[in-house]
């Protein structure tokens, strides 16, 4: 799941049962929800639509819907959503993905000119989403020359997992005992997101992917303040290292392959292989 480590070769299909051939050629399978869980949901739909039916019988206008001869001109019109997306914002995308990909190299001084003249834009949207990045960790600032991109060692890499995995594992441990096998069956396009990333090789989207089904899974904790300490740890350990080989599409696979192992582990409430998958995830992320 994790970039930013050099592996000698790639890690090996669990031998758990969790996921099948299907899942290594990148196919994902259905998402199956235990026999209970789907009596479950389909009695709160059967209540949902007896309770709609009672309230028309009654006269009462169900949820949704506008009584006959009701006006409802004096009620404001919805509000209208407006999306602005600031070039600051586009340009730090851009960088981070450049991080992950390796365009921008370890140790070496990139200036704001120059990298706006490579987006398009003027220095100073640049200047400002590196200074970001220089908060973040990613580079440093030198001054009058531009930002110096973080060189970073297995040791740095090593450290991230190992507060990761106490932050992390604990965490998911407690959510696989907890939750609905539908509410897992809901992160299954996350999980293809990740898999569509890897096949072809893609780093930075698979990057972004990553994260997002990560994010997911511990928004389900309910702890915001979690989710962003998790984020964060999870994007520095996702910078290149300042040596060692570009993250293989294979690697790739494998790290989405866990994803899907993960999910189904977790819809069929194997805590077992949950522990081992998410305990192995960790331990891997440091080489």
């Amino acid at each position: 799941m994790d970039q930013g480590s050099a592996r000698d070769g790639v890690r090996p299909a669990y031998a758990s049962g969790a996921f099948s051939r299907a899942q290594a050629d990148g196919r994902m399978p259905e998402c199956r929800v235990p026999e209970q869980a789907r009596g479950e949901q389909a009695g709160a739909e059967q209540a949902g639509a007896e309770r709609a039916g009672a309230e028309r019988a009654g006269g009462r206008p169900a949820d949704g819907e506008q009584a006959r001869g009701e006006h409802t001109h004096s009620e404001p019109p919805a509000p209208r959503v407006v999306q602005r997306h600031s070039v600051r914002g586009q340009i730090l995308d851009a960088l981070r993905a450049a991080l992950v990909d390796g365009e921008l190299v370890p140790g070496q001084v990139y200036s704001a000119p120059a990298l706006g003249a490579r987006f398009g834009v003027s220095a100073t949207p640049v200047r400002e989403a590196m200074q970001r990045l220089a908060v973040e960790g990613a580079v440093e600032v030198v001054p009058n020359r531009g930002f110096r991109v973080s060189e970073r060692g297995p040791r740095e890499l090593a450290e991230l997992a190992e507060v990761r995995a106490l932050i992390e594992v604990p965490v998911m441990m407690r959510l696989a005992r907890t939750v609905p096998a539908h509410r897992w069956c809901g992160l299954r396009p996350l999980a293809e997101a990740t898999v569509t990333a890897a096949a072809v090789g893609d780093r930075a989207a698979y990057a972004e992917s990553d994260r997002a089904f990560h994010r997911a899974v511990l928004m389900l904790s309910g702890n915001e303040q979690l989710v962003a300490v998790a984020d964060e740890l999870h994007r520095r350990s996702q910078w290149p290292l300042v040596s060692g080989p570009a993250t293989r599409r294979a690697d790739l696979l494998a790290d989405a392959s866990e994803h899907t192992a993960l999910l189904d582990a977790l819809v069929s409430q194997d805590l077992a292989v949950v522990q081992a998958l998410v305990r192995e995830h960790f331990a891997g992320a440091d080489r």
